[in-house]
């Protein structure tokens, strides 16, 4: 299976930015392959437009997005059922009752599926406007946060990427809802006075 996987990814290079385009709307919503298996060498190869394949595969992904939202929302449960396993679905849902939409952020910044995030947000009626703000934020950074590091590093890059990615991203994430739950409590000060 991992042979016919590595074969299509190596197909989906042949169509470059395209196929970035295709698998980045593809993985939000029903797809097993991420699309940094082809941002990573497409601006590894190309490092002048790492940042613009950031953008693309970022704008793709939040439209892959509100696809996934829209099959959860049409097909509901059962889909999700179909496509994950029980346990996975419990998780996110815990994810969601601890977090609220943030845990779609949390997800875009991991390698968690994100599909399986996007289209829970559809059977639980998360609002269209707060999957596409917490997506272009997860994913933005996840993507921008690689085409970074590609900018910089050049074809180093990628062992980095690979040894440090996750943290990095999840410190970015804990930064982000650090950032947000001061805000709150802010806000709710400023209602009080």
């Amino acid at each position: 299976m991992s042979e016919l996987l590595h074969t299509f990814e190596a197909w989906l290079m042949d169509y470059g930015v395209w196929g970035l385009i295709v698998v980045s709307f593809a993985d939000s919503s029903f797809f097993p392959i991420p699309p940094d298996v082809l941002l990573i060498p497409l601006a590894i190869a190309n490092p002048e437009n790492a940042l613009l394949y950031a953008l693309y595969t970022t704008a793709a992904s939040v439209v892959g997005a509100l696809f996934g939202w829209w099959i959860g929302k049409k097909l509901g449960r059962p889909i999700l059922v179909y496509l994950f396993s029980e346990q996975r679905i419990q998780k996110v849902e815990e994810y969601f009752k601890k977090y609220g939409p943030m845990a779609l952020l949390i997800a875009g910044l991991t390698p968690v599926p994100y599909k399986i995030f996007t289209i829970f947000a559809g059977v639980s009626g998360v609002r269209i406007r707060t999957l596409v703000i917490w997506s272009i934020i997860g994913r933005g950074i996840r993507f921008f946060l690689e085409g970074a590091i590609i900018l910089t590093l050049g074809a180093k890059a990628k062992p980095f990427i690979e040894e440090n990615f996750t943290m990095l991203t999840l410190g970015a994430g804990g930064v982000l809802i650090l950032a947000y739950i001061v805000y709150l409590v802010i806000r709710k000060k400023k209602h009080t006075v």
